[in-house]
This record gives C-alpha cells, sequence and structure tokens, in this order.
C-alpha cells in the first residue's frame, strides 16, 4: 500500500496491518449494542455541531455535506481508534520486532508481477503513455511499476466508503486532526464536481482509487485526462496513469533523466560516503573507481550532473548511484527500498534483469536492539537520524565511520557482532 499518504502511514507490514485490524475487531465486537448506538448518536452531533462548520468555511455546500453522510455511520472495525470515553491504547513497541532484510522486499513473485504486468499494458496504453510523458516527463514504465505496486493494476480491491472511513477516523482516531483535513479535502472534490459521490472508494486507511491518494493528494495532483470532465482514479485508466505522472512531476521530476543505476562500489570507496547530501558528479564517481555492473559507462548526459551513493544493505547488498529522480520517487512512499522497487521494474518492463548484486543475509534483528545502538553512536556525536530500530541512510554512514575510527573495514550495516561491539 502504501501512497502519496501518505507515505509512512501506508507502508507498514502487511503483518502488523492484520495484527492491528485484528485488535480493532475484537474490541468493536466488546462493546455493547447501546454503547455501539451511543457512539453513532456522538458520531451525528460531531457532523453537525463541528465538522459542518468547518466544511461550510472550506465552500463546501450544506446539500454536498448531508449527501456524503447519508447513511454513514462510524465503522468502529477499523485500525486505530480510541472511542468515547476510553483512553488511548498503548501500541506495541514496533521497535521490540524484528526488521527484515532489504532483500524480501524483493522477492520475485512480487517484482516479476509487477514488471511482466506492466510489460503486458505497455502495448495497449502505448498512446495514452506516450502523451502522458510527452506532457510530464515521467517515462511510461515508471508510471505503470507504480500502477502495479499500488493497485495490482486496478485489480486490488477498494471497497471502503470514503466518508465511512475518513469521518470515523476524523471523529475517532489516533490522528484526528490529520484525517480532518482529509475528509474536509473529500468533501471539497465532491463540491468541484471533480468525481461522483458513488465513486468514492478507500482503502481502510483512506487512500483512493488506484493511486492510492489520499483526498489532498487528489485535490493537488489528479488530472481528467481523458476529457470526460471526472478526475476518475478509479475506473479511468488514462486519469490514473496521468495523475501518477502529474504527482510526480509536482515533485520535481527531471525529464530526460534516469532514476539510477546498479553499481560496483570499489573498497577504497568509503560506503559511508552514503546519502543525498553527499552527492558528487557521475564524472566524479567515476574517477573514484565507481563503475556501472553492467560494464556500460554512465550515460554521457549525466557525467556533469550529480548522482548519489544508495548502499541499502552497506557491504551485504547491492549498490547504486542514484539521480535526484530516485528521491523523487520517495515522495510517493519515503521507503528507500519501494523506490528502488518501482526503479527496477521500470527497468525490467524496457528488457531489464533483477539487481546483480545479491542481498546478504541481514535483518533479522530486534529493532530494539539497532535502537540501543543508535542511541549509544548518538551519544558519541553521530547523527543517525534517530534511534527508531531502522538502519537509514544515516545509521548505515555513522556505522561506517564508527567502523573506520576503530580499525574495521566499513561494512555500513548493523550485525549482531557490532551491536556489541558499539559501547
Amino acid at each position: 500500500m502504501t501512497s502519496p499518504l501518505r507515505r509512512k502511514l501506508y507502508s507498514m507490514p502487511i503483518l502488523r496491518l492484520r495484527m492491528a485490524a485484528a485488535v480493532a475487531l475484537c474490541l468493536a465486537s466488546a462493546l455493547a449494542p447501546a454503547s455501539a448506538q451511543s457512539v453513532d448518536a456522538q458520531f451525528r452531533n460531531w457532523l453537525d455541531s463541528d465538522l459542518w462548520p468547518e466544511a461550510k468555511s472550506a465552500g463546501v455546500s450544506r446539500a454536498t455535506f448531508d449527501a456524503a453522510f447519508d447513511g454513514v455511520e462510524p465503522n468502529l472495525k477499523l485500525p486505530d481508534l480510541v472511542l468515547p470515553g476510553q483512553k488511548p491504547r498503548t501500541p506495541a513497541k514496533q521497535h521490540q520486532a524484528e526488521f527484515g532484510a532489504p532483500g524480501n522486499y524483493f522477492a520475485e513473485k512480487t517484482i516479476g508481477a509487477v514488471a511482466n504486468g506492466g510489460r503486458s499494458r505497455a502495448g495497449a496504453n502505448a498512446r495514452t503513455l506516450a502523451a502522458i510523458e510527452k506532457r510530464y516527463g515521467v517515462p511510461g514504465g515508471v508510471v505503470l511499476a507504480i500502477w502495479g505496486r499500488e493497485s495490482g493494476f486496478g485489480a486490488a480491491k477498494i471497497p471502503y466508503d470514503a466518508f465511512e472511513v475518513l469521518g470515523t477516523k476524523a471523529f475517532l482516531a489516533t490522528r484526528k486532526d490529520m484525517f480532518r483535513k482529509e475528509v474536509i479535502a473529500a468533501l471539497q472534490i465532491i463540491e468541484k464536481g471533480y468525481a461522483r459521490r458513488g465513486t468514492m472508494k478507500t482503502s481502510w486507511a483512506g487512500a483512493m482509487g488506484q493511486p492510492q491518494f489520499l483526498p489532498t493528494s487528489y485535490l493537488n495532483h489528479a488530472v481528467d485526462f481523458d476529457g470526460d470532465g471526472l478526475r476518475d482514479i478509479w475506473s479511468s485508466t488514462p486519469d490514473t496513469l496521468a495523475s501518477i505522472a502529474n504527482y510526480l512531476k509536482h515533485y520535481g521530476w527531471q525529464a530526460g533523466r534516469d532514476w539510477g543505476f546498479e553499481v560496483k562500489v570499489p573498497d577504497t570507496v568509503s560506503c559511508a560516503l552514503e546519502g543525498p547530501d553527499q552527492g558528487k558528479r557521475f564524472s566524479e564517481w567515476a574517477g573514484l573507481g565507481v563503475a556501472r555492473v553492467n560494464g556500460k559507462p554512465f550515460p554521457r548526459s549525466e557525467m556533469g550532473q550529480q548522482g548519489f551513493l544508495l548502499m541499502p544493505a552497506g557491504r551485504s547488498g547491492p549498490a547504486f548511484i542514484v539521480t535526484p529522480n530516485f528521491y523523487v520517487l520517495k515522495e510517493y512512499n519515503e521507503s528507500d527500498l519501494y523506490a528502488l522497487f518501482v526503479g527496477n521494474g521500470a527497468d525490467r518492463m524496457g528488457g531489464g534483469g533483477a539487481f546483480a548484486g545479491g542481498w546478504g543475509k541481514v535483518g533479522s534483528m530486534l529493532r530494539s536492539d539497532i535502537a540501543g545502538m543508535q542511541r549509544r553512536l548518538e551519544a558519541k556525536g553521530y547523527d543517525v537520524g534517530g534511534a527508531d530500530g531502522l538502519p537509514g541512510f544515516k545509521t548505515r554512514r555513522s556505522i561506517g565511520d564508527w567502523q573506520a575510527k576503530n580499525g574495521q573495514a566499513p561494512s555500513c550495516f548493523p550485525s549482531p557482532a557490532l551491536v556489541k561491539a558499539i559501547r
């Protein structure tokens, strides 16, 4: 899932989502019928006395407001709710869980399905994709890869009513303020005539349609590309694809540039040089001995441009020199692995293959152990990007710097031995 949503909120592993949903279901089942009726009455009162005045000030008519919430009741089976009169449940500390090996994200059955599905759809949508690239500068393969990743090319079920989900979450969720903005945006979508009330279907988290846009992203980025007067990201393929491309263009996609290149990084180049704040010209990386794994030179057009080292598993996985477009993909979903998935999926549609570098047996450590190591590095003056138990690029390069200062060959990725060694 995941979506301009967007981004952290919807990149939760499926297992955690199912667990959260199960907890919410048990909680809802425990409510006495009278209690559920009470919540519904409070919800209707909240709509009229609290949400409606804000919607009115945002330009929403009473007719639109009433039609949007006609027959809508709060869905108490949704996760992350706090019922009236109850205190927020203390969530399980996510950093106690294991973090998975990065290579798991690239299971062949998953990325292969996106690549094959995109390739089969590229021909049928060739004219549309060409027009989209001409207008927005985003290659068709990138757009198709996001479409496939977000909704299985539109095959994924998006069953929830938008106003049921967004209204419930704006009333009861732990992040009420965020969802309040989204439900107002959803009302504005109807008011402006961009979409019809009956088509407004979302995921359980409120992400809409095939691109999985939250309503605020829809207002900013959804487009009517088929000319029917609607921005239909639920059933129109042209509108869906163009909206994805428009989103990427808005965040700075540079036409004519790739997302990045898989490379070999010699031992003489420190993995601690990773990060979007440590860019070098492609010619400089080449001068340091960094070379593409396929033996081809970097494109001549890139040699004077900035590129950035990316090593998501440190020395235990493939390495890349990425362009600013890679970080535009991260605006869709902030995960490095998501952006790599989209980039590789697009490359495969054009005849490329899997990454040449293998993913080592890394991961499967407790996030609490990683968080403890991060805190110890922070105490030594390193910027690890926060002690969240996840080895982002700031943690990876901090590890590499610590290893170099302590006479070790930098690996730039945590291991059980390293966690014990950093004291």
